[in-house]
């Protein structure tokens, strides 16, 4: 049962909590100054690094700079859209930072000087830094498909960034009529929480079979194969038989062009005309990354996998789904593994020292139903200047189980949430 069939859920995700905490932090020397340190980004890799740093550190002036006051989470939202949960369980404050000392300002940053090692903000005033650590989460590619647009996401949502937009779907999901076809665009890899769009599409299936049940969901994918796919494939024939329809790349399924005017999405292989349709377009690091020289002609940051520091700029680091983490994907648990690493060694960086090789752990836990979780397990650890599985290490949720398993390994789902929210944000 459990990862690699050796051990149970619990006992693995127990192991992995402690192998974190005991790899991301040493006790280095600490700095004799105050060296300050500024983390861009408040999600669950900026506001885990900065609290991190503190605790390994108190002398470290640490900075978190954060536009929206309140955090609206990402894992879960999928539940909102189906109308399982309120937008209001997943918003989360910055109120109890104070109590941590690492100083919140309430700015967008717009503009990094690396040279000088300072980052402009919105009103116009600025910080200096000795090591900035970039968290800035995904923008959305608008302009790699055609046709779509931010104009167009208001006819069309990604429902990619939780907020307006989650709600947006959850309320053209609900004005349907019975019959209506649903359709989910689900991008080429690398993406945010790669797992994400075949949970939506279990999720809003559970919502059509109660409340719409002549209705249908189809995805159209731009990849051949996907994240868990075995355990989704089999969850939708026994849980949603004959409701919902997958078409791979290699069957036609890369959307190439929308039209929001009439909701169609268009493929190679013909047009699908959608009730509703859900269009979750490639995406890239968030635009202060680029400012900052971060990124590559991926869009992405490629970063040193035992620093997270980046290939391009010195002394800054990037955390979270806007780093190219080789085998490690983008999930709110990389984000918070990334965050202990880095801040350890930001903390032994500044002291004189050399960090020590990590090795970090990602588990990610979906919901095919309320009471049907699966989830994926995997170690990583740099290898040829990159992030790679730790052979034998990990593992995904066994296929043939029976079903009071797969309700445990759902409430294993709401445990790990209410854990990390309660770490990061409480």
């Amino acid at each position: 049962m459990g990862v690699n069939h050796r051990m149970s859920r619990r006992a693995f995700c127990g192991a992995g909590a402690a192998t974190v905490t005991a790899l991301t932090f040493p006790l280095p020397a600490f700095a004799q100054s105050a060296a300050r340190v500024v983390v861009i980004g408040g999600g669950f890799g900026g506001a885990s690094c900065a609290r991190a740093l503190k605790q390994i550190d108190p002398k470290l002036q640490v900075t978190l700079v954060e536009p929206n006051k309140t955090f609206i989470a990402c894992p879960f939202s999928n539940n909102v859209i189906a109308g399982l949960r309120s937008i209001e369980q997943q918003q989360f404050g910055y109120d109890k930072f104070s109590a941590t000392g690492v100083t919140v300002v309430a700015q967008a940053a717009t503009a990094v000087n690396a040279a000088a090692r300072t980052i402009g903000l919105a009103d116009g005033t600025s910080l200096s830094y000795d090591r900035l650590v970039l968290s800035p989460g995904i923008d959305l590619r608008f302009d790699a498909l055609q046709g779509y647009d931010e104009a167009a996401a208001a006819k069309m949502p990604h429902a990619w960034k939780a907020g307006e937009q989650t709600l947006l779907l959850r309320k053209q999901l609900e004005a349907m009529d019975d019959g209506g076809l649903v359709v989910i665009a689900a991008p080429a890899n690398p993406f945010r929480c790669p797992p994400g769009p075949y949970e939506r599409a279990c999720l809003i299936a559970h919502y059509l079979k109660t409340k719409k049940p002549r209705s249908k969901l189809l995805i159209l994918d731009a990849k051949d194969t996907f994240s868990k796919q075995r355990l989704f494939q089999n969850a939708w024939k026994e849980l949603y038989p004959g409701m919902v329809e997958w078409i791979s790349l290699s069957q036609g399924g890369k959307v190439n062009a929308v039209d929001p005017a009439t909701n169609t999405l268009i493929t190679d292989f013909g047009n699908h005309t959608a009730k509703v349709a859900n269009v979750i377009p490639p995406q890239r690091a968030g635009r202060i990354a680029t400012i900052a020289g971060a990124t590559d002609n991926t869009g992405w940051c490629a970063i040193d996998p035992v620093t997270f520091e980046s290939k391009s700029v010195p002394n800054i680091h990037v955390i979270g789904d806007a780093c190219l983490a080789g085998a490690m994907p983008k999930s709110a648990f990389t984000a918070n593994a990334q965050a202990k690493v880095c801040a350890a060694a930001i903390a032994t960086l500044l002291s004189g020292g050399s960090p020590a090789t990590p090795k970090l752990i990602n588990t990610c836990y979906s919901l095919a139903a309320p009471d049907y979780g699966i989830s994926v397990a995997g170690v990583y650890q740099p290898k040829n200047g990159l992030l790679a599985d730790v052979e034998g290490a990990g593992g995904v949720s066994p296929v043939d189980v029976p079903r009071d398993f797969r309700a445990r390994e759902a409430d294993y789902a709401q445990a790990w949430f209410a854990t990390i929210t309660a770490e990061v944000f409480g």
